[in-house]
């Protein structure tokens, strides 16, 4: 049974860090393209925020650019988003994503940046 578990959200000022874990099980972690989204409230919608391929090569939201820094321990089957320089603009439920063999969430991790 293919899981993923986020954890790491909670509370924190503007200008403050908080980092993210996400873990997989039941799948060849190593070959997926992982990414987290976010969705903020009262969007419908899921954001994408950061995604990293098998070799360690990492995308991100313009948005976060340059603030969030993605990586992954294959060995540990867990990626990671720190984040940095927070904005209450940052709020939201952020989710972890896998590809393959199919497209699957984790349960989510909040996270409330406070002005």
């Amino acid at each position: 049974q293919v899981q993923l578990v986020e954890s790491g959200g909670g509370l924190v000022q503007a200008g403050g860090s908080l980092s993210l874990s996400c873990r997989g099980s039941g799948f060849d972690f190593s070959v997926n393209v992982m990414s987290w989204y976010r969705q903020a409230p009262g969007k419908s919608e899921r954001e994408l925020v950061a995604a990293i391929n098998s070799g360690g090569s990492t995308n991100y939201a313009d948005s976060v650019k340059g603030r969030f820094t993605m990586s992954r321990d294959n060995a540990k089957n867990t990626v990671f988003l720190q984040m940095a320089s927070l904005k209450p603009e940052d709020t939201a439920v952020y989710y972890c994503q896998a590809t393959w063999p199919y497209t699957f969430w984790g349960q989510g991790t909040q996270v409330t940046v406070s002005s």
